[in-house]
This record gives C-alpha cells, sequence and structure tokens, in this order.
C-alpha cells in the first residue's frame, strides 16, 4: 500500500521531459506569482502587524543571546537573507543551518538562552518539523514562520507568524513575503530593546518601500531578461554567485532554474568561485552584486568569468559601473541597504527561471513539429 501511494505521487510529479505539460502550467503560474508579489508582501506585513510586535516584544524580554535559523530549500535560503539584518540591529549571533544538520547534529549546544526559528510554507516538511521539536526538548524557545494555520509546525512551536502567499507555480512570493516578515520581526526587536537605535527608522523605511521596488523590478526589467532567456535557452548549467545577504538571491536563482526547467542551477558563494574552476566556456554565470563591502569581489569574479570565456550578466546598484566592462549585459536596481538586498535583487532571477523554461518549452513544441 505504501509503495503504490509513493508510486502515485511519482506520477504527480513534473518530470524532466521537455515537453511535460504538468511543468509547463506550473511554470506558467510561477510568472502570476511573481508578478504578485508586492501585494503578498504587504498584505503579509498587514496582517500579521499586531502579531509581529507582540512577538518581538516578547523574545525582547528572554534572554535570548543565540539566534538558530533553519529550514530546507528556498526557506534556508530566506534564513541566508535576513542573517545580517538581525545581527546588524540585535547584536546577537545568528546561525542559518539546514533543518537535518541542526535536528542530527548542530543542535548539542542548543539551550533556554537560544531561540530557533523554523520556516516551512507547508508547515509539514519532516527535517524542520523535527529541527523544532529537538530545540524544544533541549530547552530552547522556538518561533516558526508557515503559510499553512495549523500545521504541526505552527501549532507546536512557542510561537508563530503566519506568512500570507500563495503557492501556485514553483515558490516565489512564499520566500519574499517570509524575508519581510522576519526583517520586520528584528526591526520591531530592536525597537523593543533599544528604541533610541537612529538605524531602526532608516530600515523601516526601506522595508517599506520594498513591496514598490519588487514591482518596478518586474516593469523595468522582464524584457531584457526574455531577451537573456532567449539568448541561454541552449544552455542546461547555470552559475549564480553573490556574496553576503544576496548569496539568497542566488540560492533562489539556482533553485528556480532547476524547478522550472530540465536544466541544472548552481548557488556559489562569491569567493568559492574563485577557489574552484567554476565556470566552463560559454557558461552563463548571474552575478549578483549590490553595493556593500563584497562588491570588489564581485568585479574580480566578473574579470574571471570573462578570462574562463564565460556569459556574465550582472545585478548591480542603480549608479554601479565597477562591472560593467566585464558583463555581457548589466541589470542596474534600486538602491537598497544590503541587509534587506535579498528581498528585490531575488527577481530578476525568477523572472529569468520562468522566461528560459518557457523559451525551451517553445523550441521543444518546435523541434517536436
Amino acid at each position: 500500500m505504501l509503495f503504490e501511494k509513493e508510486a502515485r505521487l511519482m506520477d504527480a510529479l513534473p518530470t524532466d521531459d521537455p515537453l511535460d505539460e504538468k511543468r509547463k502550467r506550473r511554470v506558467e503560474l510561477t510568472r502570476v506569482e511573481i508578478l504578485g508579489q508586492a501585494d503578498a508582501i504587504r498584505n503579509t506585513i498587514r496582517e500579521a502587524r499586531a502579531e509581529t510586535i507582540e512577538t518581538a516584544q516578547y523574545f525582547a524580554s528572554q534572554g535570548v543571546k543565540r539566534i538558530i535559523m533553519t529550514g530546507c530549500g528556498d526557506s534556508l535560503a530566506v534564513m541566508f537573507g535576513v542573517r545580517d539584518i538581525f545581527e546588524m540591529l540585535l547584536g546577537i549571533p545568528v546561525e542559518p543551518i539546514q533543518a537535518l544538520d541542526y535536528a542530527y547534529y548542530a543542535s548539542r549546544t542548543t539551550g533556554p538562552d537560544t531561540l530557533v526559528i523554523t520556516l516551512s510554507s507547508s508547515g509539514m516538511t519532516t527535517r524542520t518539523v523535527e529541527a523544532m521539536l529537538i530545540a524544544r526538548a533541549k530547552g530552547a524557545k522556538t518561533l516558526a514562520l508557515s503559510n499553512t494555520p495549523g500545521s504541526a509546525l505552527m501549532t507546536e512551536s512557542d510561537r508563530g507568524l503566519m506568512i500570507r502567499a500563495e503557492r501556485k507555480g514553483w515558490p516565489t512570493q512564499a520566500s519574499t513575503a517570509a524575508i519581510v516578515l522576519l526583517a520586520q520581526f528584528a526591526i520591531d526587536w530592536a525597537r523593543a530593546a533599544n528604541p533610541g537605535d537612529a538605524r531602526i527608522d532608516i530600515l523601516q523605511a526601506a522595508l517599506d518601500a520594498a513591496p514598490g521596488q519588487v514591482a518596478d523590478v518586474v516593469e523595468q526589467h522582464e524584457a531584457a531578461l526574455i531577451d537573456i532567456a532567449r539568448l541561454e535557452a541552449d544552455r542546461s548549467f547555470y552559475l549564480y554567485a553573490a556574496g553576503g545577504p544576496a548569496f539568497a538571491s542566488a540560492m533562489f536563482g539556482a533553485a528556480k532554474v532547476k524547478e522550472c526547467s530540465p536544466d541544472q542551477g548552481l548557488a556559489i558563494p562569491l569567493e568559492e568561485f574563485h577557489h574552484y574552476n567554476s565556470q566552463k566556456e560559454g557558461d552563463p554565470l548571474f552575478l549578483i552584486a549590490p553595493d556593500g563591502p563584497s562588491i570588489f569581489r564581485a568585479r574580480d569574479t566578473a574579470f574571471e568569468g570573462k578570462r574562463w570565456k564565460g556569459k556574465i550578466y550582472t545585478i548591480v546598484t542603480e549608479n554601479q559601473s565597477m562591472l560593467d566592462q566585464y558583463s555581457d549585459a548589466v541589470l542596474r536596481l534600486p538602491a537598497v541597504p544590503e541587509c534587506l538586498s535579498a528581498l528585490v535583487y531575488s527577481v530578476p532571477v525568477q523572472l529569468f527561471a520562468h522566461h528560459v523554461a518557457m523559451e525551451k518549452f517553445r523550441r521543444a513544441e518546435l523541434a517536436r513539429g
């Protein structure tokens, strides 16, 4: 009976068939989700506002000295995207850890002064639920984020925050809405713990502006990304690199291209690109480089990528020209605090994944006649 159930589940999954209709439909819905991101972000913050403030005030009073952030897949990428704003505002060490690694290995030093934050859209991801339960068993405080009220993650954690986002296509807005919700939680915690911190109002204004910036990026850059998708649709391997919070965007980019198409994506931490022969001739590299301390290493990465005869597509802050001479195309995005960059700078790689997959479908249909 178990094997029959597993077989049915396997039959329901999209395949790597170039003309898989289930995958094509999900790719089509992914663009709908991308276009709806700004509204999902606004709805999440508006609907969760009171509970975010109350939850932040609660944890600010609990003597937390260490924060672990855990999840799987895109949920883990979200944690890399928000780590910096937590450490910057709260002065508390924060460590994103894959849920299995936390549950089976890294939970040994967990104690009452640890807060473990978990994220799962379904609220039922086995390893993430397991990580939360192990954290509780070791006396840690727990906070869960999910799209699903009444899920195991939400009901068994000390506190929970709800994400308001759709998951009809491959997930996009569930991740960006989670980034915003966690960033708002960090700001509210800082406001409760240190209301005189001048950075709070600056970051709040930047976070409030983010939904509009997300919508603007789609409007201003989708046409260019369609052109890039047409140029790169014959490739079977796509590279993504970034440093700091923007590495979350690289992780999203690799995940989306793998989900939307039959082909592969790989996210590489910016410095690690230089310690392996990461890029081969012709390989496309999406280099996500918002203004910040790692921009100079991003310039080195673009230079090396061209030296290896790769294709370089850079995503940079609006007035940044440092990488232009090494880039095949440059997408200039609004200036945002680097600690929030994963929110806005993920949009181009989401759009590319959709459009390159649709171009692959188009070419496969033509080839099949």
